[in-house]
């Protein structure tokens, strides 16, 4: 166990984040975090176009992402990144971190492509968490029909009725 602790905590120092959002203070409270996790590349976009723009010159190992931005919106956002063929690295690993929870924003991130999803205000755990999965359990790519994203996980509590039409949708924990 404690040689499995150690492999993440080097891949966490290893790691280049990029944190899109535009209030200062969530992207400082957010690379804090990071930092007490161990992840030491943090860089840093106060809009989606500057994200975007920030994807292709850094090539991040991990985007986190608000939901709510001036000038283009996370969702706005993940429909640029998650298109292969027009945007240069469509499968860069994307955490949503949002102060709205809505059981239909969730479902609207998966739809999205987003690889996880946090609710602010979040812990240094929960972050982890979501890092761990990452890199412990990444998801292959997938399209399907004009999903293009991480594979969807399965849901234990999944209804067919609620369907978005790619598959089987996960909420995440």
């Amino acid at each position: 166990m404690a040689q499995v602790a150690s492999q993440i905590a080097r891949q966490l120092e290893a790691l280049k984040v990029l944190i899109v959002d535009d209030e200062h203070t969530m992207r400082k409270v957010t690379r804090s975090l990071l930092q007490a996790i161990g992840v030491r590349d943090i860089h840093e976009a106060s809009d989606g176009q500057r994200g975007l723009e920030a994807i292709c010159a850094l090539a991040p190992d991990v985007v986190i992402l608000d939901w709510e931005m001036p000038y283009l919106n996370g969702p706005e956002f993940m429909r640029r990144v998650r298109s292969p063929g027009t945007f240069p690295r469509p499968d860069v690993p994307v955490i949503m971190l949002t102060a709205y929870g809505e059981r239909s924003r969730v479902i609207e991130a998966v739809r999205l492509g987003v690889n996880e999803f946090l609710l602010k205000p979040v812990s240094s755990k929960a972050l982890l968490a979501r890092l761990v999965s990452i890199l412990a359990r990444p998801r292959r790519m997938v399209r399907k029909g004009a999903y293009y994203g991480p594979e969807p996980r399965q849901l234990s509590s999944y209804k067919p009725e609620c369907d978005p039409g790619i598959g089987q949708i996960v909420v995440v924990d």
